[in-house]
């Protein structure tokens, strides 16, 4: 039986360089997949909170000025009886800023859209990474078109 309300949680993208930090999750429901660092709130926090510690935990990274980029309304299947309503934040982090997994995260890495599209991930992360990708696309063509004026 479904929960009556989801469960909130956020996640992070950091992008550096055209690449995008993901973590392979270690446990439940997406363990051994590649997302987004991020999980589930805790009481009281807001879904920028959520974000930013969730990524402070599973990489060491501290992020700031989480921009609300897309949301997700993610039922589990039936028999596991979770349903998350997922909040995806952009961020901005120091450029020397190291990550390192910890929490429940089993790696990372940084990683091109075309790599990413490669790897075990949801199809949350998939529509995102395709959204961002198509941002580029529009601002490349939009400077390019600048420049010919």
């Amino acid at each position: 039986m479904m929960p009556k309300q989801p469960e909130l949680a956020s996640s992070v993208i950091l992008e550096r360089d055209g690449r995008y930090l993901l973590v392979r999750r270690a446990n439940p429901p997406s363990a051994d997949m590649y997302a987004f660092p991020g999980g589930r709130a805790e009481p009281g926090e807001t879904p920028q909170e959520t974000a930013l510690r969730e990524l402070r935990e599973e990489t060491g990274i501290d992020a700031r000025e989480p921009v609300l980029f897309e949301t997700y309304d993610l039922p589990g299947k039936e028999s596991e009886g979770r349903h998350f309503f997922l909040s995806v934040f952009r961020a901005q982090a120091d450029a020397g800023a190291v990550a390192v997994a910890s929490d429940d995260a089993a790696g990372l890495g940084w990683f091109t859209p075309q790599e990413i599209f490669a790897l075990p991930i949801p199809d949350s992360v998939r529509e995102c990474v395709e959204k961002l990708a198509a941002e580029g696309r529009r601002l490349e063509t939009a400077a390019d078109s600048d420049l010919m004026e």
